[in-house]
């Protein structure tokens, strides 16, 4: 059971050598037991002051040099008294501080106990405490932006607005059941009708923005793929501005699949060299060929290569192309006629570049961009990055749905009042207005130690 009357601490930062190290400490006896070990008083002084002194074992042996920050219950992250000790890096003095605060009567912190107990004490909503996560993993500046704007509580304030409106017309319609048999009507079923239509529109939108905002938190997977010969490898070197792929005229150069990462305005694409695909009874090159289909498979956005001066080559990729926009509707296929240099007067239809030249790879940048970003504004709207927060954002949808139906149908009032419960439900389970053990449990057990 999650225990939060005892005082906990734990190393904030990274373990290893550094500069400085920060040890957090938070629970009703934060000050007094870090007083037994410092070098002056630190009950009486106020809230955010920090102190120089000196921290020392029980037999008084001398630690290190520290700096210690006072923070008072209420005005803490925690929400908690709480104290933050610097001392250096050293694994020796952190775990001697550690030790000794424990051995004091602390206890070590669980995984994001810290942020845990902020939430418990009404510092921040259940979304809120799980973009702290995000943002301490954000790889890129759009990712970092998405996650930021949740722990402003962005996505809290529009949830539970919508929350709020559902509340109210739910506690009209459970007052129509109280006089049932005077038949009166207090909800006005038309704007019953226009509210649920107007939520819908706004969850379903939250929903569809999950792609993105997962893709953006992930890195956004781009396969490269094509016949041998196409260009793959040195489109990957041109991307990445270095040689990181081997090029050669021998067909089946690749054999392997080759990953790494590049950032577009902001957005981290994962892309992925593959084997060329063909007919081979070469058995290295077909296992490559087959790590490629499977790449294909793992990826968001699918970048098919032809070669601009082989007429055959492209005509066959272009009709690969279509067949897999076929096979596969929910991924972004996009034809590139590479060596268009070449062949200057071809107008085929997909995107020509030029991959030795660095022709037209500003227009592909922009158009892997385009693709990921589709028509949201990541710069002021809410972008879904959470899976649980996508499932219950789905399950409200469906609720709702119900009750349209019902409404529509003209269903009896108490059925209504079900479905729209049950959504305001699954919507308090994001902000964790509706939650449990095993829930919280589940999400902070993934969190650092330290938070």
């Amino acid at each position: 059971m999650f225990q939060t009357n005892d005082t906990i601490c734990a190393l904030a930062t990274p373990n290893g050598i550094g500069a400085i190290a920060l040890i957090r400490i938070s629970g009703t006896k934060s000050l007094v037991l870090t007083e037994q070990f410092f070098s002056k008083p630190l009950q009486d002084k106020a809230s955010h002051t920090s102190h120089f002194g000196l921290f020392s074992a029980h037999d008084k042996t001398l630690i290190d040099e520290v700096l210690v920050c006072v923070f008072s219950e209420g005005k803490s992250f925690t929400g908690e008294e709480s104290v933050e000790i610097s001392c250096h890096a050293s694994p020796y003095i952190q775990q001697q501080i550690l030790q000794t605060l424990c051995a004091a009567g602390c206890r070590l912190a669980e995984p994001g106990e810290f942020t845990r107990r902020a939430f418990l004490n009404g510092k921040l909503d259940l979304s809120q405490a799980e973009a702290i996560a995000d943002l301490i993993a954000s790889q890129s500046r759009q990712a970092h932006l998405v996650a930021l704007r949740q722990l402003r509580g962005n996505f809290s304030s529009e949830l539970k607005d919508l929350r709020e409106k559902l509340i109210h017309f739910a506690s009209l319609i459970e007052l129509e059941l109280d006089f049932s048999e005077e038949d009166v009507e207090f909800a006005d079923r038309s704007a019953l009708k226009t509210l649920i239509s107007e939520v819908l529109g706004i969850i379903k939108r939250l929903a569809k923005s999950f792609d993105l905002g997962n893709a953006l938190k992930k890195g956004v997977p781009v396969a490269l793929v094509g016949a041998p010969n196409t260009g793959k490898s040195t489109l990957l070197n041109q991307l990445l501005g270095e040689e990181r792929a081997i090029v050669s005229n021998i067909p089946g150069t690749t054999r392997d699949v080759i990953e790494e990462t590049l950032n577009i305005d902001g957005i981290l694409f994962r892309l992925i060299d593959t084997a060329g695909i063909r007919e081979t009874k070469e058995t290295i090159e077909a296992m490559g060929i087959a790590r490629s289909q499977q790449k294909i498979e793992q990826a968001s956005i699918v970048l098919c290569l032809a070669d601009a001066n082989d007429i055959g080559s492209l005509s066959a990729t272009t009709i690969w192309v279509a067949n897999l926009k076929t096979q596969l509707p929910e991924k972004h296929i996009l034809l590139l006629v590479n060596k268009a240099d070449l062949n200057p007067k071809l107008t085929p239809e997909g995107l020509c570049i030029s991959a030795k030249t660095g022709t037209g790879i500003e227009e592909l940048k922009n158009s892997l961009v385009s693709l990921v970003v589709s028509n949201f504004d990541l710069q002021n709207e809410t972008i879904v990055s959470s899976a649980r927060h996508y499932e219950a954002l789905l399950k409200t949808s469906e609720t709702l749905e119900k009750a349209q139906i019902g409404l529509e149908a003209a269903t009896s009032a108490d059925f209504i009042a079900i479905d729209i419960r049950q959504a305001m439900f699954h919507l308090g389970t994001i902000t964790g207005d509706i939650s449990t053990d095993d829930l919280l449990g589940n999400i902070f057990s993934k969190f650092c130690i330290g938070k």
